[in-house]
C-alpha cells in the first residue's frame, strides 16, 4: 500500500487511497496453495523419473533439473508468504537465503529451457547435423552444471544487499543497495537471463513449429497443440510480470490512486507467475508414457512391470523424444517418425 503521506491534503485523494483493496492477504493465500500443489507435483514426477525413466537420456536429465528448480523457487514461497500475511518474523540470513532460493529457481529453469530449446532445434531442423546420444548426453549434463553455477552467481549479489529493515515497526525484508544500483542490477539480469533466452526460445521454437507443419506424416500436427499451449502458458505467466516489473523501474505513479491500481496489477501478476512453477508437472502429463508410469506409480504396482514396458516402442527409429519448457516448464513431445 501507498502511504498517505505522499500525496497532498486532499481528503478525497486519501479517501480513494484508502479505498484500494489490499492484495497482501490475497497474495500470502495464494503462495500457499502454490506451494502445496508444487511440491506434490514436481515430487510425483521426480518419483517417476528415478523410478520408470533412464536418467541418462537427455530429455529425462533436462526435466530433472527443471523439476529441482522449480522446488528450489516453490520452497521460498511459504516464507515470503508469511511476511504477506503477518510480516517478516524471519532471521536476516533466510532473508537472504530465500532471496537466493528464488532467484536460484527462476533464472537455472530459464537457462535449462534455452538450452532444451537448442537441442530439440538440432534434432527436429538441423535433423542431417551430426549428434550422437554421447554427444547430447556431454551437451546436457554442460548446460546443467552452466544453469545452476550462472543462476548460483546471479543469486550472490542480491542475496548480499537484502536486509531486514523497520518500517513503521514492521519488519521487512528489502534490498537495501541504492536505487540506481538496483536498477542497473536489475536491467542486466532481465537482458542476460530473460530476454536474450526468451529470444532464443521462440526463435528455436518457431523453427520447429514450422518443420513440423510442413511435414507429411499428419500424425506430427498433435504436437504442434502441446507447444502452443506451452509457449501460451510461458507468456501467460511471466510475461505481464516481468513487463510490470520493468514498467515500475522507468515510471512512478504521481498519485495514490494510479499507484494502487499499478500495485494491484502487480499482486496479480506476480500470483499468476508464481503459480507457473505447479504447472509444469500437468504439462508434463500430456505424454502418455509419464501419465502410464505415473499410475503404476500410485497403484504400488510391482517395480518389474518397468523393464517389459522399457522393452516396448524405444527403437530411436520409431519414437524421438522432443522436449520443450519455457521460464521456470517443460513437456515431452513424442514426434513419431516416417
Amino acid at each position: 500500500m501507498v502511504s498517505n503521506s505522499t500525496v497532498d491534503n486532499s481528503t478525497d485523494v486519501v479517501f480513494l487511497c484508502d479505498e484500494i483493496f489490499d492484495f497482501d492477504t490475497i497474495s500470502g493465500a495464494f503462495f500457499f496453495l502454490i506451494f502445496i500443489f508444487s511440491v506434490t507435483g514436481n515430487c510425483l514426477l521426480l518419483l517417476v523419473l528415478v523410478i520408470y525413466d533412464n536418467l541418462k537420456n537427455v530429455t529425462n536429465l533436462f526435466v530433472l533439473n527443471l523439476a529441482c528448480a522449480d522446488l528450489i523457487f516453490t520452497a521460498a514461497l511459504p516464507f515470503w508468504a508469511v511476511s504477506y500475511l503477518h510480516h517478516w518474523v524471519f532471521s536476516e540470513f533466510t532473508c537472504k537465503l530465500m532471496t537466493a532460493a528464488y532467484i536460484v529457481g527462476l533464472y537455472s529453469s530459464v537457462i535449462l529451457l534455452t538450452a532444451m530449446a537448442v537441442d530439440c532445434f538440432i534434432i527436429v531442423v538441423l535433423h542431417n547435423w551430426p549428434s550422437d546420444s554421447v554427444k547430447r548426453q556431454r551437451f546436457a549434463i554442460v548446460a546443467s552444471v552452466a544453469a545452476w553455477v550462472i543462476s548460483s552467481a546471479a543469486s550472490l549479489r542480491d542475496a548480499i544487499n537484502m536486509k531486514v529493515e523497520l518500517w513503521d515497526d514492521i519488519s521487512i525484508c528489502v534490498d537495501s543497495s541504492d536505487g540506481d544500483d538496483v536498477n542497473l542490477g536489475y536491467y542486466l539480469q532481465m537482458s542476460l537471463l530473460f530476454f536474450l533466452p526468451l529470444a532464443i526460445i521462440v526463435f528455436c521454437y518457431s523453427a520447429i513449429l514450422k518443420t513440423v507443419l510442413q511435414s507429411s506424416n499428419r500424425k506430427r500436427y498433435r504436437t504442434v497443440v502441446v507447444v502452443l499451449c506451452i509457449v501460451a502458458a510461458f507468456f501467460i505467466c511471466w510475461g505481464p510480470y516481468n513487463i510490470l516489473l520493468f514498467i515500475e523501474t522507468l515510471h512512478k505513479p504521481k498519485d495514490c490512486n494510479a499507484s494502487g491500481r499499478l500495485e494491484i496489477a502487480f499482486s496479480v501478476c506476480r500470483i499468476l507467475a508464481y503459480s507457473h512453477c505447479c504447472m509444469n508437472p500437468l504439462l508434463y502429463m500430456h505424454s502418455q508414457k509419464l501419465r502410464r508410469h505415473l499410475k503404476n506409480c500410485l497403484c504400488c504396482e510391482k517395480a518389474e512391470s518397468k523393464h517389459g514396458e522399457r522393452g516396448i516402442g524405444q527403437s530411436p527409429s520409431v519414437i524421438q523424444n522432443v522436449a520443450f519448457v519455457a521460464q521456470n516448464s517443460a513437456v515431452i513431445l513424442e514426434l513419431h517418425s516416417e
